[in-house]
């Protein structure tokens, strides 16, 4: 048996599968986000822990002769999270999330104090990533900063309760923005740069790489005796890659979860750091990716169903699943800013084109269109670096609505794949690679594709319309940018 755990934004996930990659059992516990001014975001890495132990436990009540026989566990986790640790392991203050905005300032430091930064690292400094975090706590916080022993992405840190070892894998530790990604090794003049050093950062491994045992506490606690290897992993969308079995040239997918990424594995490093597209290692060996990234897809949804008062489900299913064109209004997804293609952390999303018609089906609509406009930037940027994307696979929360998928695949242009096996996204791409890292398996030969479900194909009669309404929607962030400064 292995099992996956995937440490995502608003909730830890567990999948737990068999030698033949069969779900067992699957298990989750939710997670809450601290916003303590504007533009931040936060969590409490020990938050992580106790979900955790709910999801692992409430798996061992379902299946208890599956966990006592788990050998080998993976891990999936949020990217570029800053969790600071003291020489005592204990985290010196609350994580700063990849959707916190507030280091954008600290971005130019690192490219001032590094001219050659983009170039070693293959990508543009943004916000989220882990290094600017950094440098606004050594600003802001000296003496948390002075403290720091170790820096861990999320996943990481609860592989350090888990085992007691300080390790990170290559697809993870791209978004620190301390990672040559090309060479796939911390590099020390972006480390340099960024005020940190070698010591403070854990060891490297591949995504399939054993990198240590349960701690025989923990492997008591949760009832698995034979005290299973934890695997590298991969940060969230390499994980989910890695389920769905994109680890070939140009096998791609799109992640709708609280962000948004359009993904395509690479056999050679392809950099595009001019249009934010994100240049990283993949989770398997002498591989990369490139993603473009959208801070806010499923999250914009929330944020409308917050302020109007009903749940998301409920907006989405009042449009139906007939997609005839787009929205009467406009929206721009930029409630966090953006990465890809514009890298701005201070700017913030508009709806435009209200009427006194417009309802909350204008609203849900045209939210709905701003994320599949936002997809669109990212495969158009991807197009610039050189990489033809001819189908995706859909995974994540938003995969669930179909008229979603109707409208990404209309102004895509390209058809788009359900998995057979529904949503598991990376918690079952990383127990595929804690199966290999307990096995020995090659890779190649358990990361296969699932079975396709069904085939959501562009709306032909939709498709000049929303052609035209995407070019109104790519005028709208050249024309604001200023006025919003």
């Amino acid at each position: 048996m292995y099992l996956g755990l995937d440490f995502g934004t608003s909730s830890v996930k567990g999948v737990l599968i068999d030698a033949k990659q069969k779900i067992i059992a699957t298990a989750s516990a939710p997670l809450k986000v601290s916003r303590p001014q504007p533009g931040w975001s936060e969590q409490n890495p020990e938050d992580w822990w106790k979900a955790c132990n709910i999801v692992v436990k409430t798996l061992g009540k379902m299946k208890p002769k599956a966990i006592a026989a788990v050998e080998g566990i993976g891990l999936s986790g949020q990217q570029h999270g800053a969790t600071l640790l003291g020489k005592d392991g204990r985290a010196l203050r609350p994580c700063i999330l990849w959707n916190d905005a507030r280091s954008f300032r600290e971005c130019e430091d690192i490219e001032k104090a590094e001219p050659r930064a983009r170039e070693i690292s293959g990508n543009i400094p943004l916000a989220g990533f882990t290094a600017p975090k950094l440098l606004w706590v050594k600003k802001h916080e000296p003496k948390v900063f002075s403290q720091v022993a170790k820096v861990l992405l999320p996943k990481d840190y609860i592989r350090f309760r888990m085992t007691g070892e300080y390790a990170s894998d290559m697809s993870d530790s791209s978004g620190t923005y301390w990672l040559d990604c090309a060479k796939r090794d911390w590099s020390s003049k972006l480390l340099a740069a960024g005020s940190m050093s070698i010591d403070q950062m854990p060891k490297l491994y591949e995504g399939t790489d054993a990198t240590g045992r349960l701690t025989p506490a923990v492997a008591k606690a949760w009832g698995m005796p034979k005290r299973p290897v934890v695997a590298g992993g991969g940060g969230d969308n390499a994980a989910a890659a890695c389920g769905i079995g994109a680890v070939t040239d140009n096998a791609a997918l799109v992640s709708i979860g609280t962000s948004g990424v359009m993904f395509v594995s690479n056999d050679q490093f392809r950099p595009n750091a001019g249009r934010a597209v994100h240049a990283f290692c993949h989770a398997v060996p002498n591989t990369w990716h490139q993603m473009g990234v959208i801070l806010s897809a499923a999250a914009s949804l929330e944020w409308l169903a917050t302020v109007l008062g009903k749940p998301a489900p409920k907006l989405t299913a009042a449009l139906g699943s007939k997609l005839t064109g787009p929205s009467a209004a406009l929206m721009l997804p930029y409630l966090s800013g953006e990465r890809t293609p514009v890298a701005d952390a201070q700017i913030r999303g508009l709806i435009m084109g209200l009427g006194h018609e417009s309802d909350h089906k204008t609203l849900t609509h045209a939210a709905l269109d701003a994320v599949a406009f936002a997809f669109r930037d990212s495969l158009e940027a991807l197009k610039d670096a050189g990489t033809e994307v001819k189908r995706v696979t859909a995974v994540g929360g938003g995969s669930k609505s179909e008229l979603w998928l109707r409208i990404i695949a209309t102004v895509l242009g390209v058809p788009v794949d359900l998995p057979a096996a529904g949503d598991v996204g990376g918690a079952f791409g990383a127990a595929r690679l804690g199966l290999i890292a307990a096995t020995g398996a090659d890779y190649r030969k358990v990361l296969t594709a699932p079975k396709t479900a069904r085939t959501i194909k562009p709306e032909p009669k939709a498709r000049d319309a929303y052609e035209a309404h995407y070019r109104r929607y790519a005028s709208i962030y050249p024309a604001i940018k200023e006025i919003y400064r």
